[in-house]
């Protein structure tokens, strides 16, 4: 069966089988030339996607890294209010509190507080017996010293008639001189003492020093009262309202500005809406190591005495502002061990950490007349880790922009 196949099979049809068509190699080299294009594309495109996701991913960590800043507004000095308001402790032009001299019990008192009074009035009587008895004794202490010095001044007398006609010596006569010249000395002794208690007497009579309000009364009938003890309770306070003095609290970097004769306005918390007038006239001329602050003192008219002796007010002074000042807000001052400073940011996108010379503390901004400058970007609200050297960015500008500015610096 094989052979009679074969034998009887046409050879031009097994040739025809075997042999591929015409131009068929070449198609499928193109198609695999082909085939090889596209994957080298794919993976050509796979790569650059892949390398432009982490340059992205890159400049994304790069932007976050970088903190971003805001500037603070910087205003030339002068601008606004620049007022300076301190508190202001109240007090009486004149305050007299007065204590007893003498030992004894209120007999009776004619003056309450907020009572007007004049000086001189009377303000209150003390029962005092012992007195009375050391001064009864003291009037008969001087009337036996004269007594004494009568009879001394008889005897002397005498003796020196009898000196001049020898009837006694010279030495005897003399001694009944020595004599009579030590009883008057005892007299003028026992007049002092009386005077000295006449004069505690009339402490009997508590009275004022000077026209004034009463603002404290501490005596009562009966009431047992010692001579002395200064630091104890005064039976009265007279305080004269008509005047006030106001003494404030000057921190040391105003000294230069506060001088005699600037006039300030006050307020206080009763009479909102309502300001008066007072004129600086003295200064401590010292810095209080304790508070760094110096004492200044106005005076002020009461002629209502609407304002209080004791109270609390709010100064204001309207001071020039500084040759050269730049105001800073408060939010972008740095305190630091060693005064004020500010972060500026700087060419190169660092932070540069600078220290500040104060004018003027305002409150709500600052100041300064050294340390930076109009033309300085000065970050507002740094933040507590913030260094010098670090790099930032401004709110609003390209950080890629930062980073190449930083690198080129």
């Amino acid at each position: 069966m094989p052979d009679s196949f074969q034998t009887d099979a046409a050879p031009g049809a097994v040739l025809a089988h075997q042999a591929p068509p015409p131009g068929s190699n070449r198609k499928l080299r193109l198609a695999a030339l082909l085939a090889g294009g596209v994957a080298a594309l794919v993976v050509v495109g796979g790569t650059v996607s892949r390398v432009m996701a982490h340059q992205e991913m890159s400049s994304w960590s790069r932007d976050q890294a970088i903190p971003t800043v805001t500037l603070a507004s910087l205003k030339p000095g002068g601008e606004g209010d620049g007022a300076l308001q301190l508190p202001g402790a109240v007090q009486a032009f004149n305050s007299a509190p007065i204590h007893p001299r003498v030992n004894g019990y209120v007999k009776r008192w004619y003056a309450d507080i907020g009572a007007p009074v004049k000086a001189g009035q009377l303000l209150a009587e003390i029962d005092s017996p012992d007195l009375d008895a050391q001064v009864a004794q003291a009037r008969a202490d001087l009337a036996v010293a004269e007594a004494n010095q009568r009879l001394a001044a008889t005897t002397a007398k005498r003796w020196q008639g009898l000196l001049a006609s020898d009837a006694v010596s010279r030495q005897d006569a003399e001694d009944k001189n020595g004599d009579l010249a030590a009883k008057t000395s005892l007299v003028n002794s026992a007049k002092a003492n009386l005077n000295r208690l006449l004069a505690l007497e009339s402490f009997k009579r508590i009275t004022s020093p000077f026209d004034g309000v009463v603002t404290a009364r501490n005596a009562d009938i009966g009431q047992l009262v010692a001579e002395g003890a200064p630091t104890g309770q005064p039976l009265f306070i007279v305080a004269d309202e008509k005047k006030l003095r106001v003494y404030v609290q000057a921190p040391q970097s105003y000294t230069a500005q506060l001088k005699p004769g600037l006039i300030a306005t006050l307020t206080v918390p009763e009479y909102p809406g309502r300001t008066f007038t007072g004129k600086l006239v003295n200064t401590s001329t010292a810095i209080n190591p304790a508070t760094g602050a110096q004492t200044v003192e106005l005076w002020i008219d009461n002629p209502d005495q609407a304002l209080k002796p004791g109270e609390y007010a709010q100064v204001r002074f309207d001071l020039p502002p500084a040759d050269g000042a730049l105001r800073i807000p408060a939010s972008a001052v740095i305190a630091r061990h060693d005064g004020l400073a500010v972060a500026v940011v700087g060419p190169d996108s660092r932070v540069q950490i600078r220290k500040l010379t104060v004018a003027r503390d305002l409150g709500a901004a600052v100041e300064v007349i050294g340390g930076v400058t109009a033309a300085d970007k000065v970050i507002d609200n740094p933040a507590d880790t913030l260094q010098s050297g670090d790099l930032v960015r401004i709110a609003g500008a390209s950080a890629e922009a930062h980073v190449r500015g930083a690198s080129h610096g």
